[in-house]
């Protein structure tokens, strides 16, 4: 598989990514710093949009229903050289299915995750999977 994205930005301005039919705006310049997310949290989103990716992915695979999912993922920046050191994630699975089995589904997320994958071979990652009852 190849993929292939777009990118542009404007001089004293920000930017867009531009995939498929989306554009997604980054903070590139000072006056957005709190308001688009910069290139480190558009790559612990990607980092979150591979491992939900896969919870719906496994969830037909693995035969088991939920209702939605949360993800909070969060990182530590190391300064010389910069560069992520840590990830550390918490995904919580709404669900009332005795068929998920979260131990399993977090040794697939980390086997076939593209994403992940490419991420762990720079640095560490750790998290947990629990279910909660559909409310």
């Amino acid at each position: 598989m190849d993929y292939q994205i777009k990118a542009s930005s404007v001089a004293n301005d920000d930017a867009k990514i531009h995939i498929k039919e989306s554009n997604i705006a980054f903070g590139t310049t000072q006056k957005t710093a709190d308001s688009l997310p910069n290139p480190a949290e558009l790559f612990l989103g990607s980092f979150a949009a591979c491992m939900l990716k896969n919870v719906e992915r496994f969830s037909a695979m693995m035969r088991f229903s939920y209702t939605k999912t949360t993800l909070e993922v969060k990182a530590t920046r190391l300064e010389s050289p910069p560069r992520m050191d840590a990830i550390e994630y918490n995904l919580t699975i709404y669900s009332d299915d005795d068929k998920l089995n979260t131990a399993l589904l977090k040794k697939n997320i980390e086997k076939f995750g593209t994403i992940y994958n490419t991420v762990k071979r720079s640095c560490s990652i750790s998290g947990t999977i629990k279910t909660v009852p559909n409310v």
